[in-house]
């Protein structure tokens, strides 16, 4: 909402030079037209709120030429005073009466006696005349002539500054325009002073016309007395004298500390638009000052009020606009120290990852190279973003990038994959051959090299490109070497994510949802749980292949547990829990019905008792010959579902199911096990064995 209020702002701003023309004709328009008194005590409240904020900015100004346009302010601010003085005039001789403003200026100020108001009103004006306007105009006379006489030593020195590659021709061009307009600046300070003395003497005559001529007229004309036309025009008089020269007196004050502390380069609408509402800060002051204005007794409230608000409002937006552009350059400074910091540092940070690990490599023989050839439409690396993002898609991991290299010590037509710099997978390819893999008969019918298929351990054999048709027609599944790498990297990335998974991964992962999840990741770490913790629970499921893609899901629960318990492998249960239909959901067959093979239940309770906590989680302490029935029992009933196509769990309480996985991870590792606590309630299960010891 705010950004969108300041490209409101931005907007009216583009036609503020429009606006300033209005507002001058409209200054030279009320000379001539009457104003009501409620009218006129609103412009005589914008006349003072004006003169407030001239009278601050200068206090907040560092420069002169921040405020380039006070010249040429100074004469409009002057024109809208007079133009006031004589609209209360007109009020004054015509009505006997010119608004609240104005009573309550010389009732406050003189009182029951005029006398002493018009003493103070002569004492601000001679102030005004002889000490500030004086002053601030002598000032403008010899910073003037000073800054003329001292303009070429200042030129000569901007050039040699640029000649000697101090400073650019840009910012040199800069400099000369900035000496000429503070020159200009204080050539027209010393012609505007004249404005303030002249107002001054304008309104000691209008002030006495307003004295005589109503006194004249409503004791002549009106039959009032003598004595009570002088007490209530005497209290009139210096109540609209005061009303026009303290506004004065403010601007006065304003000039003097402009120049004892300059042409502009665009419209004074835009310039005036700019510096003089361009401080927040100033804009926030004024306001409070004018809201308490609103609250003294016999001021006209809502004028204040109104003013004093809306000055609030804009110094608000100002205020958040300036936060926003500080930010960003904030931001800027820091994108570009932080490139300067690269290039600077560049040999250092190459002689530093030399000797690191990749998390994720490729390394091939000399044979195999031209996989990784750009110039081809299809290679080695085109598809390694792919398989980053399909990574992403499907376990919820960012990937580092993939290294390929060669390596002259493996064999021609080898290749390893490598997790932190250790081999955990390796492969042969034959570029000019394809990979034909057994749809389920014992022997191939082609002359060909056999092989296993890297990915699943399937007998295949590799077959020249002449007998490819007849292969696929044949019905065996034809792939070409690139694929048969690629589909075995993805497998081995599947197989390894939860060792890909550091810290540092981690923390992106919660960067790239933080706009949106913002208060479970600042709810959860680190008050509830430390970045290592969630890493552990995020690894844990990774490892029997759950992805952790609904991260939203998986910090929420963390949140709600994670002040009950610190342990990692009950905070995994509780989440895979949570996770219920995204974990059961890859074992259902075509009718959405799970199957399941089941424990005995001595057999439960044997493990349950005998279960041990370590670091490595909870173990089973079954003994040997336990051990032994169970693990032969469980591998005759998977090879029987198997050999009929079905495809089931291992499904176990919830109390010892993390033992049972961690008792069989090594013989069984693609075997999923579940708890009974993981299936949701809608999804019907079919038991297909049990297994007893």
């Amino acid at each position: 909402m705010i950004s969108a209020l300041n490209e409101r702002i931005e907007k009216f701003s583009r036609f503020s030079d429009i606006g300033i023309a209005v507002l001058v004709v409209g200054i030279l328009a009320m000379i001539i037209i009457p104003l009501p008194a409620p009218i006129l005590d609103f412009m005589l409240a914008v006349n003072i709120s004006l003169s407030l904020i001239i009278l601050l900015l200068t206090l907040f100004t560092k420069t002169v030429l921040e405020f380039s346009t006070f010249p040429t302010l100074l004469l409009v601010t002057t024109m809208f005073g007079l133009a006031l003085n004589i609209s209360s005039t007109r009020l004054i001789l015509t009505q006997g009466n010119a608004g609240q403003m104005i009573e309550t200026f010389g009732n406050f100020v003189a009182g029951n006696n005029f006398i002493v108001g018009a003493v103070i009103f002569i004492i601000i004006i001679l102030v005004n005349m002889m000490v500030v306007t004086s002053g601030s105009g002598r000032v403008s006379e010899v910073s003037a002539r000073f800054t003329l006489d001292a303009m070429p030593g200042k030129q000569m020195s901007i050039d040699a500054d640029m000649n000697a590659g101090l400073i650019t021709e840009a910012q040199a061009k800069k400099r000369r325009k900035d000496l000429e307009r503070e020159t200009q600046f204080f050539g027209a300070m010393d012609g505007a002073s004249k404005f303030v003395k002249g107002n001054a003497i304008a309104g000691i005559i209008i002030t006495l016309i307003n004295l005589i001529g109503g006194i004249l007229i409503f004791s002549l004309q009106q039959g009032m007395g003598m004595m009570e036309a002088l007490d209530h025009f005497g209290k009139l008089t210096i109540g609209d004298g005061l009303v026009s020269q303290v506004p004065s007196l403010m601007v006065s004050v304003a000039s003097g500390i402009l120049v004892t502390r300059s042409g502009s380069q665009t419209g004074f609408g835009s310039s005036l638009s700019g510096e003089l509402f361009g401080n927040a800060k100033v804009i926030k002051i004024a306001a409070g000052v004018l809201l308490l204005f609103a609250i003294v007794p016999g001021m006209p409230t809502i004028p204040f009020l109104l003013i004093g608000l809306i000055a609030f409002a804009a110094g608000y937006l100002i205020d958040e606009n300036e936060k926003a552009k500080l930010n960003q350059e904030k931001d800027t400074e820091i994108k570009e120290a932080a490139a300067q910091r690269t290039e600077n540092e560049k040999v250092q940070e190459e002689s530093i990852t030399a000797f690191q690990v990749d998390p994720i490599s490729i390394e091939i023989g000399y044979g195999l190279i031209p996989l990784a050839d750009e110039r081809q439409d299809s290679n080695l690396t085109s598809q390694i973003p792919a398989i980053r993002r399909q990574c992403a898609q499907e376990m919820g991991i960012l990937l580092n990038p993939i290294r390929i290299r060669d390596n002259l010590q493996l064999a021609p037509n080898d290749y390893v994959i490598k997790i932190k710099g250790n081999e955990v997978a390796q492969g042969s390819l034959y570029l000019d051959k394809f990979l034909i893999i057994d749809p389920g008969e014992s022997t191939f019918e082609f002359n060909g090299i056999p092989a296993k298929e890297p990915s699943f351990g399937l007998d295949a054999m590799w077959i020249d490109e002449s007998d490819r048709d007849m292969a696929d027609i044949k019905g065996y599944t034809v792939v070409d070497p690139l694929t048969v790498l690629i589909t075995h990297l993805k497998e081995t990335i599947t197989q390894h994510s939860f060792e890909l998974l550091g810290r540092q991964e981690v923390k992106q992962l919660f960067e790239g949802i933080k706009e949106k999840y913002s208060v479970v990741i600042d709810e959860l770490i680190p008050d509830i749980l430390r970045l290592g913790e969630v890493q552990k629970v995020l690894q844990s499921l990774l490892k029997e292949h759950i992805p952790i893609n609904d991260l939203v899901t998986i910090l929420e629960t963390l949140a709600d547990y994670g002040n009950t318990t610190k342990d990692t492998e009950v905070l995994t249960e509780y989440v895979r829990q949570a996770l219920k239909r995204t974990i059961v959901k890859p074992h259902l067959d075509q009718n959405g019905v799970l199957h399941v093979v089941t424990l005995h239940p001595d057999l439960e309770e044997r493990i349950s008792q005998s279960t041990r906590k370590s670091t490595a989680g909870s173990i089973p302490a079954l003994q040997p010959n336990e051990i032994t029935n169970f693990f032969d029992n469980l591998t005759y009933s998977n090879n029987q579902l198997d050999s009929h196509g079905i495809p089931h769990v291992l499904l176990a309480s919830p109390k010892i199911r993390p033992a049972v996985r961690n008792l069989l991870a090594f013989n069984f590792p693609d075997l999923p096990i579940l708890s009974l606590n993981e299936v949701p309630n809608d999804i019907p299960i079919e038991t297909q064995g049990m297994i007893e010891t």
